[in-house]
């Protein structure tokens, strides 16, 4: 075991990665950096290669042109940590796979997509299985009761029940701090914050560069992150965050220079845009397809902006725009628990819901993101009877819930009309 094991916190990925181990050969571990990859990792290890170990860097990367065997040597399983900085491991992890015929051999961690992917000759299908992992939601960080689980609410939804104890200021706090673990053990709320702010910087002065060897201006990756946060929950086109950033810009933004930015801190795993879910309605309803922008957590939006809780507090319209974010993040993971993906709804008509938690067994549920009080409550309760309506329950099954995630509110519970109210801070997977 590692000096990470002695204060590690259990993350929802653990028995995710246990179950993938189980079934297939290689486990490929992605997300952002500081997320806590390969402290996740270290737990299941028997034996660790760190690639980039600056005390062995420069072997591990000349034994990957010679002698790429060796590094693949030991107890099983193995980590190989940053792998992608030497993209030929890939396939040596499945050939390895393949000629040993066992499960649970290798886990690979990378928070950035390989720059050189020339060198990737097999797509790994069959012999890889992926695991996404994100910053920390509030039930892994100890803030969310979780009285609420998902997975509960998909079996039955009418017994939900729970407390929350996190108020607006707790709520402004979490949102700018994020998930990132090692803020967790920050002794003051001052310094946790100031590690979201160092991790911006680390984004735009290097990371977006870095990820594929293309020069990018440090001062043209903060003006475009700082327009994403902007336009954060919407369906925004490149030309309209072209056009967001020009009061700004010095020199003409062309839409593929931008476009190549975005798709730079794709693969280093900062954007995590959100794509659209398309049912079967009762009648003919054009319903919009873009993507929906999101950062991976919300901390890095408030960042960009150069705020802080006391700013979210002064303005609650921005306030519930970087709310619906932290929801966004924790419904990925507890989707991700459960085997279910994490859409948005939009209608030509303007009905709309913010996420929609679908599960390969096809069952789902729709989920509007609210602040909370009785007039949000109301709209978003509305909105998600008014789409329940519109499903055409002969082609696809109903709702197995229809729920107001809110920012605060001091129970868990179900409406009259069947909507379930339940405050951020009681949810888990």
């Amino acid at each position: 075991m590692t000096e990470n094991t002695f204060n590690y916190r259990k993350r929802i990925a653990d028995i995710l990665l246990e179950e993938k181990l189980e079934a297939v050969g290689a486990v490929l571990i992605e997300g952002p950096k500081a997320c806590g990859k390969t402290t996740t990792a270290e737990q299941q290890a028997k034996s660790i290669l760190y690639m980039d170990d600056p005390t062995s860097i420069g072997q591990n990367l000349q034994m990957a042109e010679t002698n790429i065997k060796r590094l693949l040597q030991g107890d099983t399983p193995r980590l190989i940590d940053e792998w992608q900085i030497a993209p030929q491991i890939w396939d040596a992890v499945r050939f390895e796979t393949d000629h040993r015929k066992e499960d649970g051999l290798f886990m690979l961690t990378g928070s950035a997509v390989p720059a050189d992917k020339s060198k990737i000759r097999h797509t790994g299908a069959g012999r890889f299985a992926w695991l996404t992992m994100r910053p920390m939601t509030l039930w892994e960080s100890g803030e969310s009761s979780g009285d609420v689980s998902l997975k509960a609410l998909f079996a039955q939804s009418e017994k939900v029940d729970g407390e929350n104890k996190m108020n607006m200021e707790d709520i402004a706090y979490v949102i700018c701090r994020g998930g990132w673990p090692k803020s967790l053990s920050k002794k003051s709320q001052k310094a946790a914050l100031r590690q979201v702010t160092e991790y911006f910087e680390a984004i735009t002065r290097s990371d977006i560069s870095r990820v594929d060897g293309v020069e990018r201006d440090e001062f043209r990756a903060k003006r475009l992150m700082r327009s994403y946060a902007r336009l954060q929950g919407a369906m925004t086109s490149i030309p309209t965050i072209v056009k967001d950033m020009k009061t700004n810009e010095p020199e003409g933004m062309s839409d593929e220079t931008v476009a190549s930015y975005i798709n730079a801190l794709k693969k280093i795993f900062v954007i995590e845009d959100m794509p659209a879910w398309n049912p079967n309605l009762r009648s003919k309803t054009a319903i919009r397809t873009s993507d929906t922008r999101y950062f991976v957590d919300p901390s890095l939006a408030i960042a960009a902006l150069g705020i802080g809780p006391n700013d979210l507090l002064n303005d609650l319209n921005t306030l519930g725009l970087f709310f619906e974010t932290l929801c966004v993040r924790d419904l990925r993971v507890y989707a991700e628990a459960n085997d279910g993906n994490v859409f948005h709804y939009r209608d030509k008509s303007g009905l709309e819901c913010d996420t929609v938690v679908h599960l390969r067994n096809g069952s789902y549920g729709l989920i509007e993101i609210k602040l909370g009080g009785d007039t949000l409550i109301e709209e978003g309760a509305t909105n998600l009877n008014t789409l329940a309506e519109k499903i055409d329950t002969t082609k696809m099954k109903k709702p197995s819930f229809k729920m107001v995630l809110t920012a605060v509110g001091q129970y868990a519970y179900m409406r009259t009309d069947g909507v379930i109210i339940v405050p951020v801070g009681c949810l888990k997977d």
